[in-house]
């Protein structure tokens, strides 16, 4: 290592300390509750280099010039409100999580500086190293499996923005997050429990959903052998997601029944309309289990299995809001008279559904950490939707346990297996190759049946089926040179090729459709570079060309409706992304300032499909969108007293479309207009104080502007049921120590219980409890 880098090392005493660093902050000192294990493991930050040591290293490249960030387990636990895993990333700058309730299992979609909440694909979520995005496909419905982790069971979370590494296929183009979750080093007794509850009015709702959860954990080492075992459950009622509408304009000149109850609004376009009633409003119970076991072998060898499932049980009811005038009973179906005019209210209106879930996770792994000339290893993992079924009602009256005909969809045989050859060289001391082979497979299962009672009945007929393979095998090379004194450089290339195969779609009994085989290949270069232009002041630059596949859901994926088609021809979608940085750190201070710009060619978006009326929509290619933007995050320890310390961040993202020649059947033009999904402007603070070794109170906000749902921006109204509106919330939490086992935590999210929306609502004021106990 240069002088010059090594005195930065020196002088900054925090990055030093800590090794279990504060927040984001690899430079911060280490809390004075984080364990010698969480502090022998975190990153350190070294003249713009990550470089991460310990003995269970993050998945995350070891070494490379550009913007990472991270938070300890301890950070987690005693300064942000956390109920889910995803709740650990709710502070990090740019990145947005779509959680919707306490539990979101199906829509809580991670989004990044060009990446929206559509667009789940184009960000990377990893625990342990195996892989919990859920590639299978793209959008709300295609959330990270996060259930997989427990917030206690977080040692670290670390965070590398951008497509940056060659390690990481096209998915890593918005960020790469990695949990590392905890191994102990000794006996240790974790145990749990929470409650919650949020009072919620909107529109004709007004009701009080509460939920509570609870988990333990146990673990030991002996010798090389070490173990782990957790175990979670969650109980929750979430408030209603969606409602049910009718146009004013949308009236009938059939005779009604005159109703009470409607609510009338704008949609997301200001057009008038009446609200009839809630839907969607889920009363989810989820258990996770995970058991680690890991062996340290000669020649500091170690191999670790990891076995996680997760069973999810949803009931999701609609109520109405309309009664009959007449008698005050409840009114769900035929033609309602509202203000003077005649609308068709059909049973289809109030939707109800059962999930039933059971998810199987196995990971294991082989690697050398001698940190010698070379270091191997060998990781393997499979996902597997074990039982994934979901019923509907077709027509049946929503009262809680009212059976009738229905329909069955079933995922089961879902799920996605990776294998990879990973080595790094360390010829001499300019030079560390990073090298790997990898191979990431999906597979596709989905059939929809009709069914007689779709609450407990079996499939009667077929309505439709399909499936696919898609696969991409990947090899890279990585070479971290440190040229100059001052200077480091990462080189690499990444080779991919992608195939998809055996996709057919069947309807009812007919024969199957099936759709020729596919296979592309590509090279992605890599480059970054770090100067050390002074003491404590790193430059960093990076490029590189990331191309996201098609997944296996977008290419052969349907439903029983009309409204969304397969589309096998996808292209994949190419962006070249780059990042100047300027990383100033002086004391107990560090700044980041990044400039950052990405172009995407042939972007994969649901749209309209030419010509078909009523409108159709399928995933297609647009032509090219183009974001231009600037991120910067502060961050300060013992701020004006000991014991206060403060991070902020803020982002502006101009990201527009800037062709698309697809988009031709719906009027209004898309060149020009915002993507979808992403704010121009993005801010977050949280600021924590402790009052005593044993009291810790933290303040958090976050702020985000207006967006768009659709392509062309013709839904400005983002205060609606299916708008995308600006957002400004607060947080508080609490935490008391009692005593060396118990501890105890309050806090209040949304504390100012702003009403925002992304195409469903958002919670409001929450209050959570917690009683926390550790031997």
């Amino acid at each position: 290592m240069s002088s010059r880098f090594s005195s930065l090392h020196r002088r900054a005493p925090l990055a030093l300390a800590a090794a279990a660093s504060c927040a984001f902050a690899q430079t911060a000192p280490a809390p004075s509750n984080v364990s010698a294990n969480a502090a022998a493991q975190a990153p350190v930050r070294d003249a713009g280099i990550v470089t991460i040591v310990g003995s269970r290293v993050s998945s995350l490249p070891t070494q490379i010039p550009t913007t990472t960030e991270g938070i300890t387990g301890a950070e987690v636990e005693t300064k942000i409100n956390a109920t889910d895993s995803e709740d650990a990333l709710k502070y990090f700058p740019s990145l947005l999580v779509r959680k919707r309730y306490i539990g979101d299992y199906n829509h809580a979609v991670l989004s990044s500086r060009a990446s929206g909440t559509g667009n789940s694909a184009r960000s990377m979520v990893y625990a342990d190293g195996i892989l919990l995005s859920n590639y299978l496909g793209n959008g709300a419905a295609f959330t990270p499996r996060w259930g997989l982790v427990t917030p206690e069971e977080i040692e670290r979370v670390d965070v590398l923005y951008g497509p940056f590494s060659a390690a990481y296929p096209g998915n890593s183009v918005g960020a790469v997050v990695d949990y590392v979750t905890r191994m102990p080093r000794k006996f240790e007794v974790h145990a749990k429990v929470g409650y919650f509850v949020q009072p919620f009015e909107l529109y004709g709702t007004k009701d009080t959903y509460s939920g509570w959860q609870a988990s333990a954990s146990v673990g030991d080492r002996a010798g090389a052998f070490s173990w782990w075992l957790n175990v979670n459950r969650l109980k929750n009622e979430g408030q209603p997601m969606t409602f049910a509408t009718k146009l004013v304009s949308a009236s009938t000149t059939a005779a009604g029944t005159p109703v009470n109850g409607a609510v009338l609004g704008e949609d997301r376009s200001y057009l008038p309309w009446y609200l009839i009633g809630a839907g969607t409003q889920y009363s989810t119970t989820q258990d996770h289990a995970k058991a680690k076991i890991a062996v340290d072998l000669p020649g500091q060898v170690r191999a670790q299995y990891t076995l996680g499932w997760w069973q999810n049980s949803t009931v999701g009811q609609s109520t109405s809001y309309l009664t009959r005038a007449s008698d005050g009973s409840p009114f769900y179906s035929g033609v309602a008279t509202i203000g003077g005019r005649n609308y068709t209210v059909a049973a289809s209106d109030f939707g109800q559904n059962r999930d039933s879930l059971t998810h199987l996770m196995h990971g294991l792994s082989v690697a050398s950490r001698a940190r010698g000339v070379f270091d191997w290893e060998i990781a393997a993992s499979l996902y597997d939707y074990d039982q994934d079924i979901a019923r509907a009602p077709t027509g049946a009256k929503p009262a809680a346990d009212a059976g009738g005909a229905g329909r069955i969809t079933r995922l089961s045989g879902t799920g996605w297996h990776t294998l990879a050859l990973k080595g790094v060289w360390r010829p001499n001391a300019a030079h560390q190759v990073d090298l790997g082979l990898q191979q990431d497979s999906y597979r596709w299962r989905q059939r929809i049946d009709n069914a007689a009672d779709w609450i407990t009945g079996d499939a009667t007929t077929a309505v439709s089926s399909f499936r696919g393979h898609t696969r991409l095998q990947s090899l890279y090379a990585q070479d971290t040179w440190s040229f100059a004194p001052a200077w480091k450089a990462v080189l690499g290339l990444r080779h991919e090729h992608w195939t998809a195969r055996d996709g057919a779609k069947t309807t009812g009994s007919a024969a199957p459709v099936n759709f020729s085989a596919r296979s592309e290949s590509w090279l992605s270069p890599k480059l970054a570079l770090g100067f050390q232009a002074a003491e404590g002041w790193a430059l960093k630059l990076s490029t590189g060309r990331a191309v996201r596949v098609p997944t296996v859901g977008e290419l052969f994926q349907g439903n029983a409706g009309t409204d969304v088609v397969t589309n096998p021809g996808l292209k994949p979608e190419k962006s070249w992304t780059t990042e100047f940085t300027s990383e100033l750190s002086r004391g107990l201070q560090r700044l980041r300032t990044t400039l950052f710009h990405e172009t995407t060619t042939d972007a994969l978006y649901s749209q309209a499909i030419a010509g078909t009326s009523p409108i159709v929509n399928s995933v297609q290619n647009i032509d090219r969108i183009r974001t231009l933007g600037l991120e910067t995050f502060y961050e300060v320890s013992d701020l004006g007293v000991q014991g206060l310390d403060l991070q902020t961040s803020l982002t502006y993202a101009d990201s527009v479309i800037r062709a698309n020649s697809s988009y031709v059947s719906v009027p209004g033009d898309t060149v020009g207009k915002q993507q979808p999904r992403v704010p121009k402007w993005r801010a977050s603070l949280l600021a924590s104080y402790k009052f005593s070794p044993a009291l810790t109170g933290s303040f958090g906000a976050r702020y985000g502007s207006r967006q768009y749902g659709q392509l062309n921006n013709s839904d400005p109204n983002g205060f609606a049921y299916q708008g995308f509106s600006k957002y400004f919330t607060t947080d508080v939490c609490l935490r008391w120590k009692i005593d060396k086992q118990w501890s105890a935590a309050f806090g209040i999210d949304n504390l100012n219980n702003y009403q925002y929306w992304n195409f469903h609502p958002y919670p409001q004021r929450t209050y959570s409890a917690e009683l926390r106990f550790d031997l």
